[in-house]
């Protein structure tokens, strides 16, 4: 009998990939939905790559990273639990806390029940936002932490330290062996019309809205890599108690506009540096700007060599997953040919 893996928030770009990685492989896969309506959602993204005795290995319950209802019934006959679920605005909410207590109450609600329910293992999908310190230019690995308390730091990333932080601290107080995959700007090509913030920056910069991109690098890494991430951390015991960078390399988003310029010749594609100076000033009025002013002009480097020691991975290159994810966009119709 298979393993039976608790995936929460199925719903997500990533989380569908993954779930698509485990049925491959061969586990039962109980997804958590806020609402059950949801469910018809995932089944018709997954439905294409499956076949059907792998679909009926896929259940779901509905569970909300707000409420404790709900949450000792879907961890029921489970093995492994896989923590997806998480917000990604491009946009910074007016309260930070919205973003920072969702996240971080989500995640322990999520392990606590776990551990009440005699779950041993857990993976949570973090970022590289809590290994990255943005205010200054260097190399990150695994044992890097971005600091919370800085002013400069956003509510998204400070969610995401906080949240890793406190799993961290509930497993050396629980005993559940913990393992976290930590992405970059998450790529590629989503498995239906649900993607969020990582491919509507691929989808701004495609429709020109800008004139000019702020000098800023991402590390980037592709949607299916991620996925494979969560499997192996899944299937291999001894990933447990470590943190993985999901990360191919770095791309900056001026370079993303002369990629996609160059792919797509006849669009009014960016491709300038737009002034620091006409930033800071825009960023008086945009959130979005106000947030990644701290990363202007930086260089931030990820090593991945624990992923590809530990893990074997081989990542797709950025420029690669950069084009799969505007060809998912342009075939899609998400914006014109």
């Amino acid at each position: 009998m298979s393993q039976t893996v608790l995936l929460t928030g199925i719903s997500g770009f990533i989380a569908k990939h993954v779930a698509l990685a485990l049925l491959r492989d061969g586990y039962t896969v109980k997804g958590t939905v806020r609402r059950l309506d949801r469910a018809e959602e995932v089944r018709l993204a997954l439905a294409p790559h499956l076949d059907a005795p792998m679909m009926e290995r896929l259940t779901f319950v509905q569970a909300d990273l707000t409420s404790d209802a709900g949450w000792d019934a879907a961890m029921q006959g489970v093995e492994i639990l896989v923590h997806t679920a998480s917000p990604f605005p491009l946009d910074q909410p007016k309260d930070e806390e919205a973003l920072i207590r969702p996240a971080v109450d989500g995640t322990l609600r999520a392990l606590r029940a776990a551990h009440a329910g005699g779950i041993k293992r857990a993976v949570l999908t973090s970022s590289s936002v809590a290994i990255i310190s943005p205010e200054r230019s260097g190399t990150f690995d695994e044992s890097s932490w971005a600091d919370a308390s800085l002013p400069t730091t956003s509510a998204y990333a400070k969610s995401k330290i906080l949240a890793e932080q406190a799993a961290w601290a509930f497993a050396r107080e629980s005993g559940i062996h913990l393992t976290t995959i930590n992405p970059g700007l998450v790529l590629g090509a989503p498995l239906d019309g649900t993607f969020g913030a990582s491919v509507s920056l691929v989808q701004r910069v495609l429709k020109g809205r800008d004139p000019m991109l702020p000098m800023i690098d991402f590390p980037v890494v592709d949607v299916v890599d991620v996925a494979r991430m969560h499997l192996r951390a899944v299937q291999d015991p001894s990933t447990e108690g470590q943190r993985f960078a999901a990360v191919a390399g770095s791309m900056s988003m001026v370079r993303m506009g002369q990629i996609l310029k160059a792919a797509y010749p006849t669009r009014r594609i960016p491709t300038k540096t737009a002034p620091a100076i006409l930033l800071r000033v825009l960023a008086l009025f945009d959130s979005a700007l106000a947030a990644i002013l701290p990363s202007l002009n930086k260089t931030h480097t990820v090593i991945n060599t624990h992923a590809v020691t530990k893990m074997g991975m081989s990542f797709t290159p950025p420029e690669e997953a950069l084009k799969i994810t505007a060809n998912w966009l342009v075939t899609k119709g998400y914006v014109w040919a």
